[in-house]
């Protein structure tokens, strides 16, 4: 496992080509910084989690209206099965109405300028793609 921040180029190209027109959710395991850092190098005081939450207000001020919504949001509190305790912070599921509305969203200028905060926030995040098939 390898926690990044950004996607290859083959995995955006994969994720493009399993599109099916249908509702897909995005599963985000998050690792915070301890103190927010931006690239550009400015002096904040944020945390990491405080960072990424504008970044979470301008995604939901972007993409509600294009019909993506935050299906649950939390912290982790530990683990009940498996191991690696300290790996993530919190966890979302977001649903997006397909997934070319998620592809348009990453080339969304107003969405790219708010990615400064995710950045500044994250050390390092899992996105797994889930489809709606999975029948309990």
């Amino acid at each position: 496992m390898q926690n990044v921040l950004q996607p290859t180029g083959d995995q955006v190209r994969a994720f493009r080509d399993r599109q099916t027109g249908e509702p897909i959710a995005m599963l985000n395991l998050l690792k915070f910084k301890d103190k927010a850092a931006y690239e550009d190098g400015r002096a904040t005081d944020l945390s990491g989690r405080e960072a990424y939450r504008l970044y979470g207000e301008a995604f939901e001020k972007i993409m509600a209206p294009q019909g993506a919504k935050v299906l649950f949001s939390g912290d982790v509190r530990g683990l009940l099965i498996g191991t690696g305790d300290d790996l993530w912070d919190a966890v979302a599921i977001i649903q997006y109405p397909s997934t070319q509305v998620m592809l348009d969203m990453l080339r969304n200028e107003e969405y790219q300028r708010a990615q400064q905060h995710r950045a500044a926030g994250l050390a390092g995040q899992l996105l797994i793609e889930c489809g709606a098939d999975f029948k309990f």
